[in-house]
This record gives C-alpha cells, sequence and structure tokens, in this order.
C-alpha cells in the first residue's frame, strides 16, 4: 500500500473508518487529536503546500505507537541478536539455532516482532529455525521514522548476516518490505513468501488519508507525490505490490480479509485477477486487519503452504 505505511495520520483516519464514519464514538483525546492534525494540514496546505507534504509524508513514516514492553516467554528464552543499519541498531530474536530451514517473521507498522509469538512454537514444531526483528524505528530497534524501502533494506541485511531463508511471513507493512527486498534478491528455487493482509498500494493508502482528513488541495496532493518522488527517485505507484509481485521468484500465498479497511481487499483483488501462477490466495471474512494473523486457521493455513 505504500512507500510508508500510513503513521499518525492514517491510523487516526482509519479509526474513524472502523468506527463507522461515527466521530461521536470517539473519546473526547482522539477527537481533539484529530481535529487539531486536520487543521493544522488544512491550514498548511493553504499557506504552505510544499511544508505540508513534507509534514505529511513525516507523519506517514513516523509509527504512531512503539512497543517496548517485555517480551513474552518464547523471546524472552530466545537467542537476542543485533546489528548495525544506516547508524541504528536493530535488534532482534534467533529461536531453534540450528535447524535446517530457516523462516523471517516481518510485522507491521506500528507494531513489533513480539507480536508474532505465537507463530515461533508451531514453526519450530515444523523444523524451523525462526528470525523475527523489530523493524527500524520500531520496537526495540533505533530509528525515529521508517519507510518500507528501509524496512527492506533491513531484510536485505538479514539475508547477507543470517540467510539463505527458506520461508518470509509478513503483516501488512512487513508483506510490503519482504516484496521490495525480495524483488531484487537472488533467493532459492523453493523460497515461499506468505502475506498476511499486505499493504498493497502506496496510492490507495494516500488518498484514503486525504479523503479522511478533508485535505481537498489537488496540489496538496500533487506535492506528497513529489515529496515521494523527491526522497526516493520513483513515482508513487512504483510502490506497490501488484508491481513487485511480478519479480518476486518465490512461491507466494496471500491471505486476505474481505472486511480489512486498512488494506482494502480490492487492491488484493487487482492482482488476483492478474492470475500470477506462482501467487495463491485465501480471502477470510470477519476478520478485517488485526485479528487475521491471530486466528487459528489463518495459521494452520500458513504451516500446510510451508510444509
Amino acid at each position: 500500500m505504500d512507500l510508508i505505511f500510513p503513521g499518525e495520520i492514517c491510523l487516526l483516519a482509519f479509526r474513524i473508518i472502523k468506527n463507522n464514519y461515527n466521530f461521536e464514538k470517539m473519546n473526547v483525546q482522539k477527537k481533539l487529536l484529530l481535529s487539531l492534525v486536520k487543521s493544522r494540514l488544512n491550514i498548511l496546505s493553504v499557506i504552505n503546500p510544499s511544508l505540508a507534504a513534507k509534514e505529511i509524508f513525516r507523519l506517514f513514516c513516523t509509527p504512531l505507537i512503539r512497543y517496548k514492553g517485555k517480551a513474552g516467554a518464547v523471546f524472552s528464552n530466545a537467542e537476542q541478536i543485533d546489528f548495525k543499519l544506516n547508524n541504528n541498531i536493530i535488534r532482534g530474536y534467533r529461536c531453534n539455532h540450528p535447524a535446517q530451514k530457516k523462516v523471517l517473521l516481518l510485522h507491521g507498522f506500528s507494531s513489533g516482532c513480539h507480536k508474532f509469538e505465537h507463530f515461533v512454537d508451531p514453526l519450530i514444531a515444523h523444523g524451523y529455525e525462526v528470525y523475527a526483528f523489530d523493524a527500524p524505528a520500531h520496537g526495540r530497534s533505533e530509528g525515529k521514522m521508517a519507510n518500507a524501502l528501509d524496512y527492506a533494506d533491513m531484510i536485505k541485511k538479514v539475508q547477507a548476516d543470517y540467510g539463505p531463508f527458506d520461508a518470509y511471513i509478513g503483516h501488512s507493512f512487513g508483506g510490503l518490505a519482504a516484496c521490495f527486498a525480495l524483488e531484487s534478491a537472488d533467493i532459492p528455487a523453493n523460497t515461499k513468501l506468505v502475506l498476511i493482509a499486505p499493504a498493497a498500494e502506496t496510492t490507495t493508502a494516500i488518498d484514503n488519508a486525504f479523503n479522511m482528513l478533508g485535505l481537498k488541495n489537488i496540489k496538496l496532493r500533487k506535492m506528497m507525490d513529489d515529496e515521494i518522488f523527491r526522497i526516493s527517485g520513483n513515482e508513487t505507484s512504483w510502490f506497490s505490490i501488484r508491481r513487485a509481485i511480478q519479480n518476486v521468484h518465490a512461491k507466494v500465498l496471500w491471505i486476505q480479509d474481505e472486511d480489512d479497511v486498512i488494506t482494502p481487499i480490492n487492491d488484493a483483488l487487482n492482482v488476483k485477477n492478474d492470475q500470477h501462477e506462482h501467487v495463491d490466495f485465501m480471502i477470510t471474512s470477519g476478520l478485517g486487519h488485526q485479528r487475521i494473523y491471530r486466528d487459528g486457521n489463518v495459521l494452520n493455513a500458513i504451516l500446510s503452504f510451508l510444509t
């Protein structure tokens, strides 16, 4: 969905969507915060659109929540590993070393590797050595902002230091980053990639955020695209799983829920309609964006796909 998965702005906007656009259901603090963000950006979009675009980009790249709490039992008992990337320390865990197969777990935006703790024991039981890292600017890793290319660079570094990997499992922002990392990687022929509600299209994410915040300034929207191009050298539409997945030489399982309001199913269906031979789809209902990777049936489907 994005070069940058929507951070503070989009998460606030998506909370309204989750509440069926019912502003009254939000508590006073959230209402005030959302109103302040909207007012500031609307004023900036008129006075200084260029600065407003930079501010939106900054917010998109800034995790709203940063978990630094205690790891669960699985990771507390695991080997802690870290490395330096772009002057920041990236921290993570390795479980069940050594084993014949390796899998890398990739969490979503404003999340952390602790969210995948329930995957570890089942994967170990299926013979995997399990790796999980907090992405840049997430969890225990250093940094203040992160976009999908930063995350992809982290994946490439993990591949170089600890790979090759037999499988990758990415939720949301992690799925997007995995596609960017793998499309330019020389990976083993039998590599498998699991995408759980992946952030498929950057353009969709930005358009939704602008709509939810009531930002109608067309010039500002274009400046946002210009800012992305200035930083990355690519058009916003380039940051697309639909584009990247054509170059990913792995067997892919894409798991998507019909009721996901953060990574909408229409973006997934566009890829499904492309009918790539290496991409299989599992469509669920009623799980949304978060419950989908905690669901037992989803986990069983992933284990079956991997083994």
